[in-house]
């Protein structure tokens, strides 16, 4: 009797993609919420293939820098996933997260399904009644995620000490661990 390798089962995990400003700070939230099992920065929304940081920067591939957040949904749904992408950023501020402006810091829910673009539409319009003014978030469809440059991955745990991180990405981070929306890592 033979033994055969038995299929191996297929992941129950799912992906969401946004973009809420600096890719590293976005990625710094989210690796401290339960459930996100991995998330990587990268570029999506343009129009350029396999885009450099500098040309998103350069403002002429329109992507924006997002991330991608692998989930568990057994752990966290994705309903949760976007309810706290309106926390960890300003939805209302068009092409601009604080200091940083440009188009590749805008709000985005990138939907890979008709189910996740439902829940993003119910997600934007539920977020509404945190803001006093209009959210400017789109939802489109994700037709390409880029992965950004090594550099740009795990970011804020490599670099706690350097200026964007201490000034920016820690307050950010702190705040939503003292309001119970991330934990502390």
């Amino acid at each position: 009797m033979t033994l055969q390798a038995q299929p191996k089962p297929a992941s129950s995990h799912e992906f969401a993609t946004f973009g809420g400003g600096c890719f590293w700070c976005m990625e710094a939230v989210f690796q401290r919420l339960p459930g996100i099992i991995h998330s990587t920065s990268g570029y999506a929304g343009g129009t350029t293939a396999n885009p450099t940081y500098e040309e998103v920067c350069g403002h002429g591939t329109g992507h924006a820098e997002v991330i991608r957040v692998e989930f568990d949904p057994a752990v966290i749904s994705y309903e949760k996933v976007l309810e706290v992408f309106f926390e960890a950023h300003d939805p209302t501020t068009l092409n601009r997260q604080g200091a940083d402006e440009g188009d590749q810091y805008r709000s985005v829910i990138l939907y890979e399904n008709e189910a996740q673009q439902v829940a993003a539409g119910k997600a934007k319009l539920a977020a509404q009644a945190n803001y006093s003014d209009p959210i400017v978030t789109e939802i489109v469809p994700l037709k390409k995620f880029w992965r950004a440059e090594d550099y740009h991955q795990d970011y804020f745990n490599q670099h706690p000490n350097q200026g964007y991180c201490t000034f920016v990405i820690k307050p950010k981070v702190k705040k939503l661990q003292d309001h119970g929306v991330i934990q502390k890592k």
